[in-house]
């Protein structure tokens, strides 16, 4: 999970460069094209296209319509507002699909995950400081994209009882491809030579981020994997103070110190050492 963050970060500020020149569509379609023959060492490790056959298509296909409109509007976010922000507002996101987990996948609530739940709540709270503040569309977009993005994170969680992290990204990128084809040829750009390279690190970031989620969720509760995820709003903050200047207010430094030790709360386990290893 946390080699997803650092590749979710990398994401973030290729995306941002990337949406400069071309359209929101055609950025994600490159992605998904690029993406899928990056992938391809792995499915031949897993025995090729024919060991990608599933019987839950259909639960594809609903998980993958749901992040491509969450996808969608996170990128249209980053051109709009803040990097911390948009990663602030995103992190609704966790709240709901641990709710959803609880409700729809059986996943047990406890005391500690509650509790990461509230701290990280409560940090987003006072970065973003809703009312403070008009907000602009770009907040109520990302908004959105946090609502599909936790239906997408439990649909995932539910395919990992069957499927192989691998395939789950596979179809992700067969699926995607295929829905956003017509909406990227609309608005079909040559990129310059200098953007390439920030398209191809999107295609990477951007594919394995979720494999490395995939495979975090086979070996962990939903409760426990997503709240870590809260790491990337203050680490989203630094980095925009580094690249593009945005500043680090008190605020954001004390939301971003309720994260982590909300992270570190749910993370810490009275009887870990009485747990065993789980196989790869």
């Amino acid at each position: 999970m946390m080699t997803s963050i650092a590749l979710l970060l990398l994401m973030a500020v290729s995306g941002r460069a990337v949406t400069r020149e071309i359209d929101v569509f055609q950025v994600m379609e490159m992605r998904s094209v690029i993406a899928f023959f990056m992938l391809l060492p792995l499915v031949h490790r897993e025995g090729g296209i024919k060991a990608m056959r599933t019987g839950i298509l259909p639960s594809h296909i609903g998980r993958n319509v749901a992040h491509y409109v969450g996808q969608f509007a996170w990128l249209m976010g980053l051109t709009l507002i803040p990097l911390a922000q948009v990663i602030a507002i995103e992190f609704t996101a966790p709240i709901w699909a641990a709710l959803m987990a609880a409700a729809f996948l059986g996943e047990r609530l406890t005391w500690r995950k509650s509790v990461a739940i509230l701290f990280g709540l409560v940090g987003v709270a006072l970065i973003v400081r809703p009312g403070a503040a008009a907000l602009n569309p770009g907040h109520l977009i990302v908004l959105g994209a946090a609502f599909v993005f936790a239906i997408s994170f439990i649909t995932t969680k539910a395919l990992t009882r069957s499927d192989s992290a691998t395939k789950i990204i596979f179809w992700m990128l067969v699926i995607q491809s295929v829905i956003g084809i017509v909406p990227a040829l609309r608005v079909w750009v040559w990129p310059s030579a200098a953007t390439w390279p920030w398209i191809f690190l999107i295609a990477f970031t951007g594919t394995f981020a979720h494999y490395c989620m995939a495979k975090a969720l086979f070996h962990a509760d939903a409760t426990v994997v997503m709240p870590m995820d809260y790491l990337r709003v203050p680490l989203s903050a630094l980095l925009g103070y580094l690249l593009y200047a945005e500043a680090i207010d008190s605020f954001t430094a004390i939301g971003a110190g309720l994260i982590l030790a909300g992270n570190l709360f749910n993370l810490r386990r009275p009887n870990a050492n009485r747990i065993q290893a789980t196989p790869s």
